[in-house]
């Protein structure tokens, strides 16, 4: 049975795949960042040996999740931080404004943060009346275009730089050239007077440090820090699997983020942040909170199997390499996190009866396991999402057992090789027509006809036994 997701998954995923410009636009963009990452990965002493040192830096963190995570609130507690365990989506949503409500804020700015895109914050903030403005200049593009990130670490992506100037041009008025430095410099001024008039600052993390109770940021543009410093009140969206177990671990983890992500060695800001501002400090928040989001992360931190898949450090760097995604495009994965990962983690996020077919939108080439920073086995992984999705669908299992049955049999194949041919001939008329037995089929691949002859016809003929 297909269900609503599938269905809209195979529209958007037929548009997108038959927009050739948009396909070629994707492919070109994705195109610099293969060689700037190559050279950066050269310059690692042993980059090999770095990504085993990342897999296991996250290794630890999940192994002693638990652990990490009290240490972690201990520490942010005792700076005075408030703490809030979210278990699903709907518990940190109604604390994000709880928090506006008392402050009674009127405009919120968020810093980049697939958290508050995982769970709808903007729509809930903005259904109950706050002005909310992105910070990041992809994040806000897409937002003011009414789209949803395309990429999440290259939000905008798909967008041409006239397409930005129209969107532009609608919002602000008429913005002049197309050339990206005068877009970015529009975006600048209305961003630093939103800065000075923000209530509330939201941001999200790259990673939570156990030992020392800090939140890491590591961002291209500056706006986290804004963000995060001028309004009154931080709030920080973190997944649970962000932990790491010592500040040390930043010193790879950083710059591996970097370099697998936008093949930078480093990204061009790299934020520590510990609290509130204390007595004698003049910049910084009045509060600061941290929301701690669960939503599904121990169901898949409960799966032996699975588990490796939390590791992931959103690089996004499974998406840049996978031939489905720069086919189909980010908005046809119809989730938060897209691409290879995505079809990983989304199924056990949402449900897998509704979302399981993203598993079996993968090629299976092994280039987002390859490229991933952290080792995460991610075309394994669906693979297994596959298996349990078949088992489930009676179909297919019906399919399969008749393959199996006929294969098992020789004399009922040379039988079944042979009627192939005389349906072939029978349906070729009907090529195209509403009575087409395989019009679905043929609508995007080429049916190939059945050989004239069997292989085993063909050793006969050469007096072979």
């Amino acid at each position: 049975m297909k269900t609503i997701a599938l269905q809209q998954f195979r529209h958007d995923a037929d548009i997108a795949a038959a927009d050739g410009d948009r396909r070629a636009f994707i492919r070109t963009a994705l195109g610099g960042y293969y060689g700037v990452r190559g050279a950066t990965m050269a310059s690692y002493a042993n980059y090999p040996a770095a990504r085993a040192k990342a897999a296991a830096i996250k290794w630890d963190a999940l192994e002693n999740l638990g652990e990490h995570l009290e240490a972690f609130e201990s520490k942010l507690l005792d700076r005075g931080v408030k703490v809030h365990w979210a278990t699903d989506a709907a518990s940190a949503r109604g604390y994000v404004l709880d928090i506006l409500h008392r402050r009674e804020a009127k405009l919120v700015i968020k810093s980049k943060t697939m958290t508050s895109e995982e769970i709808h914050l903007n729509d809930a903030m903005e259904q109950a009346g706050y002005d909310v403005v992105e910070s990041d200049l992809g994040e806000l593009i897409v937002q003011l275009n009414k789209q949803a990130p395309y990429h999440f670490v290259f939000p905008c992506m798909h967008l041409k730089r006239g397409e930005i100037k129209s969107i532009f041009d609608k919002a602000y008025g008429e913005s002049g050239s197309d050339d990206p430095e005068n877009l970015t410099m529009i975006a600048r001024r209305v961003l630093r007077q939103q800065y000075l008039r923000a209530d509330v600052g939201i941001s999200g993390a790259n990673f939570g440090v156990a030992e020392t109770g800090t939140i890491s940021i590591t961002e291209n543009e500056g706006n986290s820090r804004l963000t995060c410093a001028m309004p009154r009140v931080h709030v920080v969206l973190m997944g649970i699997e962000k932990i790491v177990p010592r500040l040390a671990d930043l010193a790879l983890l950083q710059p591996m983020l970097g370099t697998a992500g936008t093949g930078q060695l480093m990204t061009c800001y790299n934020s520590l942040y510990l609290g509130p501002k204390r007595g004698g400090e003049i910049d910084g928040p009045e509060e600061m909170h941290v929301v701690l989001l669960d939503n599904g992360r121990t169901r898949i931190l409960a799966d032996s199997e699975l588990r490796d898949a939390l590791r992931c450090i959103r690089c996004g760097a499974c998406l840049n390499v996978c031939p489905i995604f720069k086919n189909v495009g980010g908005h046809t994965y119809g989730v938060t996190y897209q691409g290879p990962i995505g079809a990983v983690i989304e199924p056990h996020l949402r449900t897998v009866q509704e979302f399981g077919h993203l598993s079996a939108a993968s090629s299976l080439c092994g280039a987002c396991t390859e490229t991933c920073p952290v080792k995460i086995d991610i075309h394994h992984h669906l693979l297994r999402n596959r298996k349990k999705a078949a088992k489930s669908k009676r179909g297919e299992r019906a399919i399969f057992g008749a393959f199996t049955f006929l294969m098992r049999r020789p004399a009922l194949l040379r039988w079944v090789g042979r009627a192939a041919g005389v349906i072939d001939r029978l349906a070729r008329p009907l090529q195209g027509s509403a009575l087409d037995p395989f019009k679905a089929w043929r609508q995007s691949r080429t049916l190939p006809s059945p050989a004239p002859s069997s292989f085993r016809d063909y050793w006969k003929s050469r007096g072979r036994r």
